[in-house]
């Protein structure tokens, strides 16, 4: 059952019982982003009702969530086949600082390819098509130019796994003035050389919203100029990283200059903030932020 038809289901199903409509019901003929959302959002929602939730308020996905532990995986299995719902992406190199895993450090090329392969197997489980990539963070005495060519050598590895199984890897920019000191990959212009050295159509970016805000901004002209390198986006207000409307970032503007890059970028959208509001408001006023029918 896709979405659309879910939604007209549940719709009838909830006026038979004297229950309002879903939120999604009146999707059809919406022109929107394709929306995702980080597990973490959803508070400790049980997964099925987590992901009822999100079909009733028109999303298209979900990610992040932990699938290294075995007993949640098997959770998302059962559940993701009742709704009409992808999983977006998941993480490939566990953590941020990616310990034993990262790209920039050659000792580590092993343990990031075992990552990688073990990701490949649940990502199949789950049925995604993206993972989600860590560089780690620099190295102490070795040129950031080295350290580059590392994670490009490691990545260029790690592109046959990807394009045998028709996966492709998101490789994640973070700022290090806020949250993440000493990360690696913190400008745009590094991660569009990275994957152009790559070579690989299944190696693109995370463009993470919040990040980029906080290390360089020029956010749209940004976006436009790398669209063909980024496969997927994460949104977070600036400061403080809660939803869209609570910082500085114009997001109706972002959210149209994505939206009008739909020819160039097939991708989601994923949400990926602490919530100020309630979770069921917060979800339809991102909906309908992103809505530009």
């Amino acid at each position: 059952m896709n979405r659309r038809s879910f939604l007209a289901a549940t719709a009838g199903s909830a006026a038979l019982a004297g229950f309002p409509a879903p939120l999604g019901a009146n999707l059809p003929g919406e022109k929107g982003l394709r929306l995702s959302v980080t597990w973490w959002l959803m508070g400790k929602m049980p997964v099925g009702e987590a992901l009822a939730t999100l079909v009733r308020h028109g999303y298209d996905a979900f990610e992040m969530f932990d699938w290294r532990d075995p007993a949640l995986l098997e959770t998302f299995i059962a559940e993701k086949r009742k709704y009409p719902l992808a999983c977006a992406c998941i993480v490939a190199n566990k953590s941020v600082e990616a310990r034993g895993c990262g790209l920039v450090n050659p000792r580590e090329r092993e343990g990031f390819l075992r990552e990688i392969n073990a990701s490949v197997e649940a990502a199949k489980k789950i049925d995604t098509q993206r993972l989600v990539v860590l560089t780690g963070n620099e190295l102490g005495g070795m040129p950031r130019s080295q350290q580059m060519a590392n994670a490009v050598a490691a990545l260029r590895e790690a592109a046959p796994i990807l394009e045998k199984n028709g996966l492709t890897a998101v490789v994640e920019i973070l700022n290090t003035y806020v949250d993440h000191a000493g990360y690696f990959l913190y400008y745009v212009r590094d991660g569009a050389e990275l994957v152009d050295r790559v070579g690989s159509p299944n190696v693109k970016l995370l463009f993470d919203i919040y990040h980029v805000q906080i290390m360089e901004g020029n956010l749209i002209s940004n976006i436009r100029a790398h669209i063909e390198r980024i496969g997927h986006f994460h949104v977070g207000d600036v400061p403080g990283r809660h939803e869209p409307g609570t910082g500085e970032i114009n997001y109706r503007n972002v959210f149209k200059a994505i939206y009008e890059l739909g020819d160039r970028f097939q991708g989601y959208v994923g949400l990926e903030y602490g919530r100020l509001a309630p979770l069921e408001e917060n979800l339809a006023a991102l909906r309908k932020l992103t809505n530009f029918s």
